[in-house]
């Protein structure tokens, strides 16, 4: 009786134990089945946490087992792991996944790369390229600048030639840019010194005037256009300017060379009335100031009549003299036929007939 008793009690044990373990099998069957969670986010995951690819496929849940005896019809132990083959697969895809995502260098990346270097190459100017390319741009405009008329219109690219300029400062050839334009000045003032040399003396003084005034006309826009070189070049290394040394250029070539001539002509056209017109006078003396100061110790009576300040004041004691030379010039003017009654009754009727037309055109208004 008690032996039934124990059978039974230890048979419905078994039967238990039988039914957890294949409930538990079960379980884990299911389990492989099912595709595996999609993988946490990349940024979730510590670098030293991470896994190799296909990891999370290979983890097989623990199943409690027991080994006293399994029912009839079932396997004993935990079931098989896959197939190598399965798991190589699965590693693959894994793999070929991952090379989705993050792509490989491809030939056309390479071929940007190199052309972009090759584009930073290309735009290195050499000193060949300079003399052949950039030189003769501004060549040619210096040219038409330098010989153009006072107000002239020229039909030049200024910001053409203020880009060669910026690119050739840029390229590290700012010395021999300024070389080359000191050269070309140079050779110009020099033809224009020849020219006047041979100019008569009743034309001296006019051509004079005309290459003066061109010449400063000229600088105005030289100058600009090489503000670049003269910013980070002359200014900068040399302690220069570039205006100051073009005009110093005009004084050693051309002023210095005609002043003992010139200045005879300027004296003797200024004791006589209207030989030289008033504005080529002042032209002359003014640019002859700019370009020296020290010159007027060679006439300083005609530099004052067109210069402040150059004289000493006037004393009381110098007046009678400066109305003896008042009275000379009347004396002068009215030989050369302007005299001073005829002039002064046309200007008072003048100025009658504009008094009487004005005040009728205000009655007939009014009216």
């Amino acid at each position: 009786m008690e032996e039934s008793m124990e059978e039974e009690e230890g048979g419905s044990y078994e039967a238990m134990m039988d039914d957890q373990n294949h409930n538990n099998w079960e379980a884990a069957v299911d389990g492989f089945r099912q595709p595996p969670p999609p993988p946490p986010p990349r940024s979730s995951i510590p670098a030293p946490a991470r896994e190799p690819p296909g990891g999370q496929l290979l983890a097989v849940p623990a199943v409690s087992v027991d080994r006293k005896g399994p029912k009839e019809g079932l396997p004993m132990g935990p079931p098989p792991p896959p197939e190598a083959n399965g798991v190589i697969m699965m590693l693959k895809s894994c793999d070929a996944a991952v090379a989705k995502a993050v792509p490989a260098p491809t030939p056309s990346s390479t071929i940007n790369i190199n052309t972009s270097t090759s584009k930073f190459l290309m735009n290195v100017i050499t000193i060949e390229d300079y003399k052949s390319t950039y030189w003769p741009k501004l060549d040619g405009a210096i040219d038409q600048l330098l010989t153009q008329s006072p107000g002239d219109y020229i039909p030049i690219s200024y910001e053409q030639i203020y880009s060669c300029v910026y690119k050739c400062v840029c390229q590290q050839h700012s010395e021999q840019m300024y070389s080359d334009l000191i050269k070309k000045i140079t050779n110009h003032l020099e033809r224009v010194s020849k020219e006047l040399q041979a100019s008569p003396p009743d034309l001296y003084i006019e051509r004079f005037n005309l290459a003066l005034g061109q010449y400063m006309g000229a600088l105005q826009s030289i100058v600009p256009l090489f503000i670049y070189m003269n910013k980070f070049y002359i200014e900068t290394k040399l302690n220069r300017d570039l205006k100051d040394d073009l005009i110093k250029l005009f004084t050693e070539h051309v002023a210095e060379k005609h002043i003992y001539s010139l200045m005879p002509l300027l004296l003797e056209a200024q004791s006589t009335p209207f030989q030289v017109t008033p504005s080529t006078m002042a032209n002359i003396v003014k640019g002859l100031y700019t370009l020296r100061p020290e010159w007027v110790q060679m006439a300083p009576t005609l530099f004052s009549k067109f210069i402040p300040n150059i004289l000493p004041p006037a004393l009381e004691s110098e007046l009678s003299e400066y109305a003896a030379q008042d009275q000379k010039l009347q004396r002068e003017l009215i030989q050369n036929g302007f005299m001073r009654g005829d002039q002064s009754r046309k200007r008072a009727g003048d100025e009658l007939a504009y008094n009487s037309s004005s005040a009728c055109a205000g009655s007939r208004g009014y009216r």
